[in-house]
C-alpha cells in the first residue's frame, strides 16, 4: 500500500512539472506563430526556386 501512496505522489509531482513548463511557454509566447511553419513548408520550394534563378 505505502507503495501505492508513493506513486500517486510522484505522479502528481509530474503532472505538476509538465503543468509549469506548459505555463512557462504560453507566458514566454512559444505559441506566438501558429502558421507559420506550416505554410512555410508548402511554400518553400518557390522560394528557393526565387533564390537561384
Amino acid at each position: 500500500m505505502s507503495a501505492l501512496y508513493l506513486l500517486v505522489i510522484v505522479s502528481i509531482c509530474v503532472a505538476g512539472a509538465f503543468l509549469a513548463a506548459f505555463i512557462w511557454c504560453v507566458k514566454t509566447n512559444q505559441y506566438e506563430d501558429q502558421k507559420g511553419s506550416s505554410l512555410r513548408m508548402l511554400y518553400d520550394d518557390e522560394f528557393q526556386r526565387e533564390i537561384y534563378k
